[in-house]
């Protein structure tokens, strides 16, 4: 049997496609994202330099292997590269006439930097020698070779890339120069001589060069910073990179040359408007890598007017052909334009959702398609905290730079990326990562922070680009920025600000300044954002409501899109100042009597929040939850009294004053009062005991009391003109029984009030489904219920039998780092246990009430993977906090779009 196909030329596409009988996904799963890219220009007639690609599979294979070649793979290699020799009438390894190429990484789905490349292979010696002799330019061949030195003991050899940085520094100040490019071909000789003792295994054979950047770039796939960006970015790990070996073309070609990289539509606002950097006389690796200041487009259309037309007409039929932004690297030889990739462009949040916004409105694409391409987080982007207009007036601004990447960042200075990550994640402390730029190495700590600044770099250096995929706010670029690594300290605007400072960046502005700036949550007002949102609502079956317990919260949920409140949480309102004490007296007394007043006195207070939540969202469903948690929870803790209570005798020991002996007695036995009442309600498992229906039906005082203030600020809502929804839930039930005890008390009061107020309201009872047996019993718990809602958050506890608290800072992220678990429960919904009871209960409530309104109010109503399982369950709605409110709109309208429903 004879081997796969391990190498397709660019173009051999076609080829490609057809073995695989696969989509273009397909293709691009084989040939990697680049590999595929390159081999569709090709096929467009697009200028790109002839090479092939090392597929996937062949990495795979590889790395299972031990790291050996599989079966002829490099002799297909061999024959591949024959075939670019022909094409190119070069021969690699000859000294007349040499081919060079590039190896260059690849994997499906774009990851900026994360992965090795090598250019110039092929470059020896002799080799050198021949080059000088054919161009008549030493200086343009020394410098590819320095660079090819560089580059392969960095990413084939593994060395520290810092001393041959230095030794290019120190040329530069010898020669008096500000870049690399102006060095003297006697400074590169010489610069090659130092580069081959710091990499003594360099070969000189340019076959072996070839196989082992190929091994590199393979290797690579499991290297840590690539690890690190698959882990943020959700990519499969079992992908594997392909690999592309390219004919070598040169920005570095002395006049008439140059390199760089462009967006087809500005990355950060997404304006369409072509944006990028560029280079004269320079290969790719500068513009990215940030250590040279780079042009920007505008400037390459007026000094390369022709060439830049040309690019940008192609820019234009790219983003067509692809129906995205494209981010594109291009080189210019001696005056001809070549374009070394095409791939869909990383963006910012904002970017992203204009960007799709203006496509659909051009026809590019659909609304759906529109709808499809923003992803949950993005929207979440838009309520990220900014600094007010008063704290930047105020500010002591530093410096200005790029603003690469929107938002405010407030963090302490970290210098290096293993310290951002360990500040970050061992000790919880907010960072800003600065550095001179940023490295493919440095990632974790770029994920870890805050808010990236760095001294240089343009707007696609690897900064600009990693923190835009991941939503760091970012500031790249400032020249001013004097950052010194031994001492740990920068100096800007006068100002020397040592590792462990607070400072804050605005990645929309460019901003830096000293300190700590006060930022605000924004409200939602961008028109692309607003315009996508209502193309999910015109897609989306599943409701969006909101969790909110003050009218202000409400208010902030209507206005970002909330059909209704699924859960108002009255207990939250206890714990105000002027009202704790008044829930303690009642919760204290034993005296019937005592306790009523205590109720009386709380009366007006609920019944003002019920008010406010009404008119807040006049016209839509309010759904109040009553009294959920055991009673406890409003006392003091009991170890607080025993020491209060010891104090306090021991100070009463040690007086001598008779009024302050008193005060001290009085207070011991109102304290050993409460004490006595504590350890009454005592509990071993409180969150299992008397609470929820358990409470309502051990003291109905209490929840008539709340239904009471319900339907009185309802009635009072409607005869000012309100319409008012109200929909009261009882939480926790487990038996049905409890259910109908509690209703036939709380809706006689509801209807009682109703009476005496002269007016009928539109209400429902109905409970939560947070503990097993209510789901497994939903049918008859659907007798006494007009709706169900799950709280999935004590439906998660119960099923697992945890405690989340207790959990999550103990075993639970065990379980999930050895894979034991893996996802969080208390993030996304767990489909196979919880997920099937809810699917239980969704199924036995509606078979007793098949209009039966069924809902989800536990944290998993913003998250997206969750909403897609409420969307597959059929329930009527989702409820989340307000600020996950855009989130699940456009997370509904998916889950909907993706089965088929819309």
């Amino acid at each position: 049997m004879s081997d796969p196909k391990w190498v397709y030329g660019f173009d051999e596409v076609d080829e490609a496609q057809a073995a695989i009988g696969g989509d273009w996904d397909d293709v691009r799963g084989l040939l990697g994202g680049k590999g595929a890219n390159l081999g569709d220009m090709t096929r467009l007639g697009i200028p790109v330099p002839p090479g092939f690609t090392i597929t996937t599979r062949a990495c795979l294979a590889y790395l299972n292997a031990g790291e050996q070649f599989p079966g002829d793979s490099w002799a297909q290699v061999e024959a591949a590269l024959a075939r670019v020799e022909a094409a190119a009438g070069k021969e690699f390894g000859d000294r007349k006439d040499p081919l060079l190429v590039s190896c260059r990484s690849g994997a499906k789905f774009s990851m900026p930097g994360m992965m090795d490349t090598v250019l110039n292979i092929g470059l020896n010696d002799q080799v050198a020698e021949g080059m000088i002799e054919l161009t008549g330019d030493a200086r343009f061949v020394y410098d590819s070779y320095r660079r090819l030195i560089q580059m392969f003991g960095s990413v084939v050899l593994g060395l520290d890339d810092e001393p041959f940085e230095e030794v290019l520094a120190a040329a530069r100040k010898a020669e008096g120069v500000d870049n690399d490019g102006a060095l003297s071909v006697a400074a590169l000789l010489d610069v090659i001589e130092q580069f081959k003792a710091l990499a003594p295994a360099f070969p000189s054979a340019p076959m072996e060069q070839l196989k082992l950047a190929t091994e590199a770039v393979f290797k690579s796939w499991n290297g840590k910073r690539a690890i690190d960006y698959r882990n943020a970015a959700g990519i499969d790990h079992g992908l594997g990179t392909a690999v592309n070996i390219q004919t070598m073309v040169f920005g570095n070609m002395g006049e008439g040359s140059a390199t760089g990289v462009a967006m087809s539509r500005n990355a950060t606002t997404g304006e369409n408007k072509i944006e990028g950097d560029f280079l004269f006389n320079a290969q790719g690796e500068d513009v990215v890598a940030g250590t040279r200041p780079t042009l920007h487009m505008e400037d390459m259309a007026e000094q390369m007017a022709d060439l830049y037309g040309e690019f940008a007409a192609i820019a234009d039929r790219l983003e067509k052909h692809y129906a995205n932004m494209q981010d594109m690297e291009f080189t210019i030889e001696r005056g001809k334009l070549w374009l070394l990739q095409t791939r869909d462009g990383k963006r910012t949040a904002q970017a992203a959702v204009r960007i799709a916004a203006d496509m659909a409105d051009d026809g590019l694409i659909t609304k759906k398609d529109a709808v499809m391409r923003i992803h949950p987080d993005q929207v979440d982007f838009f309520l990220h905290p900014q600094f007010s207009t008063q704290s930047k007036a105020s500010g002591a601004k530093l410096a200005e730079g790029l603003n690469v990447s929107p938002g405010a960042a407030v963090g302490v200075v970290a210098f290096t990326a293993d310290l951002a990550e360990q500040w970050a994640k061992q000790e919880g402390r907010k960072v800003i990562m600065v550095r001179p730029e940023t490295k493919p190495d440095d990632v974790h700590g770029m994920l870890a922070a805050e808010g990236i600044l760095t001294s240089k770099g343009g707007r696609t250096s690897h900064a600009a680009l990693v923190a835009r995929q991941f939503g760091r706010p970012a500031v790249v670029g400032v020249a001013e920025l004097e950052i010194d690594l031994q001492a740990r300290t920068m100096t800007v605007g006068g100002a020397t600000i040592a590792e462990g400072d607070w400072i804050s960046i605005d990645g929309t502005s460019g901003d830096v300044y000293a300190g700590q700036l006060e930022t605000v949550i924004p409200d939602i007002s961008d028109p692309w954002l607003m315009k996508v949102l209502g193309w999910a609502d015109e897609l989306r079956t599943l409701g969006v409501w909101a969790n909110a317990d003050y009218p202000v919260d409400a208010e902030r949920a209507r206005r970002y899109g909330a059909e209704g409140i699924g859960l108002a949480r009255t207990e939250h309102m206890f714990f105000e100042t002027e009202r704790l004490p008044i829930v303690q007296q009642m919760i204290t007394t034993t005296d019937p009597a005592v306790r009523q007043e205590a109720l009386d006195k709380l009366l007006p207070y609920q019944r003002g929040d019920f008010a406010g939540l009404f008119r807040a969202m006049d016209g839509l469903p309010v759904i109040i939850r009553l009294i959920d948690p055991p009673l406890h929870e409003f006392l003091p803790e009991h170890g607080a009294l025993l020491r209060g209570i010891g104090d306090a005798r021991v100070a009463l020991a040690g007086s001598d004053d008779p009024a302050e002996q008193g005060e001290l007695s009085a207070g011991i036995a109102a304290d050993e009062a409460m004490l006595a009442r504590v350890e009454a309600l005592h509990e071993a498992n409180p969150m299992l005991g008397t609470r929820g229906v358990r409470l309502g039906i051990m003291i109905p005082e209490l929840t008539r009391m709340q239904v009471r203030a319900i339907f009185e600020a309802a009635c009072e809502a409607a005869k000012d003109g309100v319409d008012v929804h109200p929909e009261v839930m009882i939480p926790l039930t487990s038996h049905v029984n409890e259910l109908k005890r509690q209703r036939d008390v709380l809706e006689a009061e509801a209807k009682k009030v109703m009476e005496e107020q002269g007016i009928d309201i539109d209400y429902k009872f109905g409970t939560m489904i947070e503990i097993p047996r209510a789901a497994l019993t939903a049918d008859e718990v659907a007798e006494y219920a007009e709706f169900f809602s799950f709280g999935t958050n004590d439906l998660t506890q119960t099923t697992y039998g945890i405690s989340r608290d207790d959990a999550e800072s103990g075993f639970l992220m065990e379980y999930l780092q050895q894979g034991i678990l893996e996802e969080n429960p208390f993030a996304s919904i767990d489909r196979n246990g919880v997920g099937k009871l809810m699917g239980i209960a969704v199924a036995g409530g509606r078979s007793t009430k098949p209009d039966l309104e069924i809902g989800i109010c536990g944290e998993h109503g913003g998250d997206p993977k969750s909403i897609a399982l409420c969307h597959e369950l059929k329930l009527n709605y989702v409820s989340c906090s307000p600020f996950r409110v855009p989130i699940a709109r456009l997370a509904a309208a998916q889950a909907a779009v993706r089965a088929g429903d819309a």
